[in-house]
């Protein structure tokens, strides 16, 4: 291998610090190891030689300092270079003829390098590849370094001449930024293609962050979550159960095995929506509304109801209100038990809410999520599109805004496997012979069922949004029948599992139909005689 940075491996103080004082000794222990690091790219430099030097060689940290840089140059050989040359410009290569008359050209160039994979700027290269060769004087350099400097946060990149055909190719290296974003004069630079780009919009920094996995609003720290104060205890036992955790475990065990906490003992973001008792005190737009319109446009809204708490809370909320309005018929075989017919299977709502609560964008604070009834349709939207690694793919490809939240969700198994959501609504509706869901992936992300039934309003009574539906029915027989059960036991009873009993429980609570009295831990449901009596609710049942 030819070295083409003499000066370096001549600084004898360089090579006392090392503890390598002959010359020749110092070109063969480099020799030796550029040639293990042959074929990396520029952005594996600086790990590799952290190995290297640190395992084999046994290098204090001052060596390292010192040598790092030394080695990282002799990487720019001639050989290399001219491959990158052959290969033209491309994503992690750019060619310039000279330095431009404005120096911050090329910092802009070199911050995009820094929030992709890296990349190397080759001065005295044309376009078409050809070399031309430049000079580079000190105060050229000193103004590319003094530029690069503007660069936040500090970005260390590599300046140095290689000989090709007898010109002079000057070379900066630039590694990717392990602290991205990186921003120079105010804005993002990153790499489209072979081309270099401004990021200019709210929306375009959004998916920037996703895309380098680097800020993720359920990761951000939560200062105001107290976890012995503010989480509710109940979200803690019911995550235990589905999860199939220990009893025994304590909550802030839980937390810190799910990686809840920052580094310093900080709650996340999405602990406190996951596991807060009233999150949306702090997070507003963190919501879910739910309206039933009547008719087939947004005219006349009949029943408009938005539920707060933990977003699983949500989940059940949401389930329970589409369940109140869903017509349903049942198929009797025999002596067995009687089997729901949806109109609309509900899996798909399974599946389409979780996916909102999960991918929705909670940096826009503007829109929450909507479940929307319409006579012919039922539509559930979240803020916030698809981000462009998974747009490419619709519906084999994953990529969530809140990965935190949604290994939540997966713990307690209410997502089966990446990427599977979409393809199991299509399927679902398929079966119930029905339209296959559309999906609206622009800006807002909206599925759209369409419902297998005409609604008429005129044969169903005015006060739907009191309506209950037969399993609602039941529990309430039960309650006023066994006043005083918990969620546990109402489930047994009606051969459901807990979740959905607390579904139809969570429903007949927002009706005003019946109440929790007591403790969290020992109090049940009772039958709320003083407004039934008073409020002359219609009970009917809805049925196919």
């Amino acid at each position: 291998m030819k070295f083409n940075v003499e000066p370096d491996i001549t600084d004898r103080e360089n090579r006392k610090k090392i503890g390598i004082v002959r010359m020749e000794e110092w070109k063969n222990l480099t020799e030796s190891k550029c040639s293990e690091l042959r074929g990396r790219t520029s952005s594996g430099y600086s790990t590799a030689i952290d190995k290297i030097y640190c395992k084999t060689n046994n290098l204090k940290s001052q060596q390292i300092t010192i040598f790092v840089p030394l080695l990282q140059k002799f990487m720019l050989n001639t050989e290399n270079i001219q491959s990158l040359i052959d290969s033209g410009e491309g994503y992690n290569v750019e060619f310039k003829v000279r330095v431009p008359s404005k120096v911050r050209e090329l910092t802009e160039e070199i911050c995009a390098f820094a929030n992709a994979d890296g990349g190397y700027l080759l001065i005295g290269v044309d376009d078409n590849g050809q070399v031309v060769g430049t000079n580079l004087e000190n105060d050229k350099r000193s103004a590319i370094q003094g530029s690069i400097s503007e660069i936040s946060p500090a970005l260390h990149c590599e300046l140095c001449p290689v000989s090709i055909e007898d010109k002079t190719v000057w070379v900066i290296d630039v590694p990717s930024g392990k602290d991205k974003p990186y921003i120079f004069s105010g804005s993002i630079y990153v790499r489209e293609g072979a081309n270099s780009q401004k990021l200019r919009t709210v929306e375009e920094m959004r998916s920037f962050f996703q895309e380098c996995n680097k800020i993720f609003f359920d990761h951000i720290p939560c200062y105001w979550f107290n976890i012995y104060t503010d989480a509710d205890e109940q979200m803690i036992k019911d995550f235990r159960t589905e999860a199939k955790l220990s009893p025994s475990t304590p909550g802030k065990q839980i937390f810190e095995n799910l990686e809840l906490f920052t580094e310093n003992g900080t709650a996340k973001n999405g602990a406190a929506m996951f596991f807060g008792k009233q999150p949306e005190r702090k997070f507003p737009h963190a919501v879910t509304r739910c309206v039933l319109f009547k008719g087939t446009n947004k005219v006349y809204i009949i029943d408009d109801k938005t539920f707060g708490g933990s977003l699983y809370q949500q989940y059940l909320y949401a389930m329970a209100w589409l369940e109140s309005k869903l017509q349903v018929a049942y198929k009797i075989e025999g002596a067995g038990p009687r089997e729901e017919i949806w109109e609309i299977p509900l899996t798909v709502f399974k599946e389409a809410i979780i996916n909102a609560l999960s991918h929705r964008d909670y940096y826009e604070q503007g829109a929450s999520i909507m479940i929307e009834m319409f006579d012919d349709r039922v539509e559930i939207s979240n803020p916030g599109g698809l981000l462009p690694v998974v747009a490419k793919d619709f519906g084999h490809k994953s990529m969530t805004r809140n990965p935190l939240i949604f290994g939540l969700f997966t713990r307690m198994h209410l997502v089966e496997r990446v990427a599977s959501g979409i393809p199991r609504m299509r399927e679902a509706m398929r079966k119930a012979n029905l339209p296959e869901p559309e999906f609206h992936t622009e800006g807002i992300f909206t599925a759209v069922f369409k419902r297998g039934i005409s609604i008429n309003h005129d044969t169903v009574n005015d006060t739907v949004n009191d309506t209950v539906n037969s399993k609602e029915q039941e529990v309430l027989n039960i309650i006023k029948q066994y006043p005083g059960l918990n969620s546990s036991k109402i489930a047994e009873l009606i051969g459901k599992s807990v979740p959905t009993a607390k579904r139809y429980l969570n429903s007949l609570v927002r009706l005003e139909l019946i109440e929790f009295k007591g403790a969290q831990r020992n109090g049940g449901y009772y039958w709320n005689n003083k407004n039934n009596e008073t409020s002359g609710k219609n009970l009917s049942l809805i049925h196919i």
